[in-house]
């Protein structure tokens, strides 16, 4: 007996090691290590500057380094490969308060990151380029999974998030008319407010079809309007029918970066 329960003991840790290499190896045991590593969420919204000059990523930046440098804009995205790789960040270079703003593609290997004399853990995130080469660059076309080129106004569809709120339920769309939704503020799952439904779309049957999001701006001033199907947004409503609450599970910066809906 004792043999036996010996060699099931030894069978058992044989089969959990087994399964452990077979089930864990996607899996890292990483520490993540701010001198090496960075997060990609940290990256967008990054500002982005340009230097004619030659750049040195051995050399740390002085306190008033950036003023010889352009800003040329911010990470609205990173562009990965099917095989993981970062193969470009999308610059919104441009324009004021986003109007006339558009998107480029930079490629990540020419991107330094240039850490800041007094604060090493600060860093810049420098091209060299002149202000001509920047105003030149092809605009970034978003393309969808096939290859082909997104027509303005097309975008990868959201899952509308699941959303419970005392006092509210969930309403019928069904139900809904273009005066309860105009206007009303969209929330991101965690209540932030990421923008206002300006205006709806209709199908041919004078149907509920698409909401018009105003993302950003100021004043009316640089709004990013996006069109999105109402099977996107989790539409809540009082008892009474007075107050509605519109959910999207996106952030306000997610959405700056869709394609601008242009009617």
């Amino acid at each position: 007996m004792k043999t036996f329960l010996t060699t099931t003991a030894a069978a058992l840790v044989l089969g959990t090691s087994a399964f452990a290499e077979t089930h864990t190896g996607a899996f890292a045991d990483l520490t993540f290590d701010s001198a090496s590593n960075i997060h990609a969420s940290e990256m967008i919204g990054m500002r982005v500057y340009a230097s004619e000059a030659a750049i040195d990523p051995n050399t740390p930046v002085a306190l008033d380094g950036a003023v010889d440098w352009n800003d040329i804009g911010e990470i609205n995205e990173i562009v990965l490969t099917r095989s993981g790789d970062v193969q470009a960040v999308i610059v919104g270079v441009g324009g004021f308060l986003g109007l006339g703003e558009k998107d480029v593609a930079v490629d990540m290997s020419q991107i330094r990151f240039l850490s800041e004399d007094e604060n090493p853990d600060d860093y810049f995130l420098v091209i060299k380029a002149d202000t001509a080469g920047v105003q030149d660059a092809p605009s970034y076309e978003y393309s969808m999974t096939s290859g082909a080129p997104y027509v303005v106004g097309e975008r990868v569809p959201l899952t509308a998030p699941e959303i419970n709120r005392d006092g509210y339920s969930a309403a019928a769309t069904q139900d809904l008319t273009t005066e309860d939704l105009t206007g009303a503020r969209v929330y991101g799952p965690n209540d932030e407010d990421v923008g206002e439904i300006s205006e709806l779309l209709l199908t041919n049957n004078g149907n509920l079809d698409r909401a018009i999001i105003d993302v950003g701006g100021f004043l009316g001033l640089g709004e990013h309007p996006v069109a999105v199907t109402l099977e996107e947004l989790t539409i809540l409503r009082t008892e009474d029918g007075n107050d509605f609450r519109v959910y999207i599970d996106s952030s306000q910066d997610t959405l700056e970066a869709q394609p601008k809906f242009e009617s």
